[in-house]
């Protein structure tokens, strides 16, 4: 019942963030607001009643999915037609405001020389302090270029100072971050081709901050060590896959090799699993010709694999690709996962292949709640005879869940990067580990994977080229769902919540 409670609480909390941050957009805030609360109640409505002992059988659980999901067509059509015109509207007139004020107040207090139409085209003396050629890592040549590109009406510099191997260009926004970013891009292009690459982002003081870096430090490819590694964690991962088939059926696959063909299933379903995890990557990375390294699989034994790490090997244009590729991995292998698992429980009969102590379904709340919707007094008895789909879809979704931890590199480390920015995400890592230590103390797993991520996926994912436009509310919404559904899927059921909903004897 607390676990409920908790989740329940914590989706309370996210609506009412959502609402917060969408109230100043008026009435297209409020209708993208609505499409998360349409996403999210079906999963808050069948958590309420299990908490208040009310089973839904698994076509009310389907019904409520149907017709969430029209609705959220509906009220997306909906904030389409409205929001075009409102949001042009709204850009206008604060673009109009800015102009009005405080662009030309310091147009009226620069120098001749730093009007709007010189200041894009030349940078021939500024009126603006630069440092030494000799501590500026940047040709003087090329760095007389790079400070040409700005303007009274697209970025107002006021300072450069070096920065790695590039410079930071201090200044005021004065346009919209997309429209400013591209002109920006476009004109730094025509004037030194490729070589170097124009970042808009935050910088300590949330002010929008310009860096321009050399294309020398773009994402590097993977080398042929590399990928000679990422196939080797690969045949490892098969082996693994292997020995977990054969401990969920009571083998030791190193002790009794010889009955490798019965743990063959369970390493196909992980298989599976993970190449729909990695396709999911893969096709949002190739729609927004955005190049990723291969994956390199984590092997485990307890269950089969923990994921794969992948690479960014181009730069990301903003942060609403950043979520897409992100999303995209565990969207389509935790929908892949929970029909292996709802098909397996429907499958599952007296006499089935496995059997297993009633008490694991209340390992997970989701598992647990699908399972007596399904299964329903079956999970009173000691065992629980369940088809091989059952297991293979619980392990998907206990890899999907795993990878949307809100940490680092993960899944969801970069999808709350996305939506939230990066002081947020260095946070939620932060918490996550601690979390993760925590429950290391009953569970030597959890251990396990919070030193995999410290050692190999704790930093942030570097900033997009333009870090400063944040998703839709859209995409906001659907990432929240996503760490919503990771929580009940990790969770375990109280002694009280399952004996409630009769699982176990």
């Amino acid at each position: 019942m607390v676990v409920t409670g908790l989740i329940l609480l914590a989706a309370i909390a996210i609506l009412t963030v959502g609402f917060l941050r969408a109230r100043p957009y008026g009435k297209v805030g409020l209708l993208a607001w609505l499409q998360s609360v349409v996403l999210m109640a079906p999963w808050l409505l069948f958590f309420s009643l299990v908490a208040l002992g009310v089973y839904l059988n698994l076509a009310g659980v389907l019904l409520l999915l149907i017709v969430s999901t029209g609705l959220y067509i509906y009220l997306g059509r909906q904030l389409r037609s409205l929001g075009t015109e409102e949001m042009m509207a709204r850009r206008a007139a604060a673009l109009t405001a800015d102009a009005a004020s405080d662009p030309l107040a310091e147009a009226n207090t620069a120098p001749p020389r730093e009007a709007p139409s010189e200041a894009v085209e030349s940078a021939a003396e500024p009126a603006i302090a630069s440092p030494a050629a000799s501590s500026m890592p940047i040709p003087a040549e090329d760095l007389a270029a790079i400070e040409g590109i700005f303007g009274i009406d697209t970025y107002f510099r006021t300072e450069t100072v070096p920065y790695q191997e590039g410079a930071i260009f201090r200044g005021n926004l004065r346009g919209e971050p997309v429209a400013t970013h591209a002109r920006l891009s476009e004109a730094l292009a025509a004037r030194v081709s490729d070589r170097y690459r124009l970042f808009l982002v935050e910088n300590a003081e949330r002010r929008p901050t310009v860096v321009v870096l050399p294309s020398s430090v773009d994402p590097p490819k993977t080398t042929p060590a590399q990928w000679v590694l990422a196939l080797a964690l690969s045949i490892a991962t098969i082996f693994t896959s292997l020995e977990t088939g054969g401990i969920l059926q009571g083998f030791d696959l190193m002790q009794t090799p010889d009955r490798w063909r019965q743990a063959v299933p369970i390493m196909l379903g992980v298989v599976v699993v993970l190449v729909a995890h990695e396709i999911g990557h893969w096709v949002l990375a190739r729609r927004n010709d955005i190049r990723l390294s291969p994956p390199f699989l984590i092997p485990t034994w307890q269950i089969g694999s923990f994921g794969a790490i992948t690479r960014f090997e181009s730069l990301l244009p903003n942060r609403s690709v950043l979520f897409d590729i992100a999303f995209a991995g565990p969207a389509v292998g935790g929908v892949v996962s929970l029909l292996i698992l709802v098909l397996g429980l429907v499958l599952s009969h007296p006499g089935s292949l496995f059997q297993i102590p009633s008490q694991f379904f209340q390992g997970s709340v989701l598992v647990g709640t699908l399972a007596k919707v399904v299964l329903g007094s079956a999970l009173q008895q000691p065992l629980v005879d369940v088809h091989p789909l059952t297991v293979i879809g619980w392990l998907g979704l206990v890899i999907t869940a795993l990878n949307l931890m809100p940490a680092g590199q993960l899944d969801g480390g970069r999808i709350v990067q996305a939506i939230y920015g990066r002081r947020t995400a260095g946070r939620t890592t932060f918490v996550t580990l601690l979390v993760l230590v925590l429950v290391s103390l009953v569970n030597p797993l959890a251990l396990y994977w919070a030193a995999l991520i410290l050692i190999l996926q704790r930093n942030l994912e570097r900033p997009s080229l333009n870090d400063l436009t944040e998703p839709d509310d859209a995409r906001a919404a659907l990432g929240l769902l996503a760490l919503f559904l990771m929580l009940a899927t990790l969770l375990p059921l109280t002694p009280s919540l399952a004996g409630r909903l009769g699982i176990g004897s």
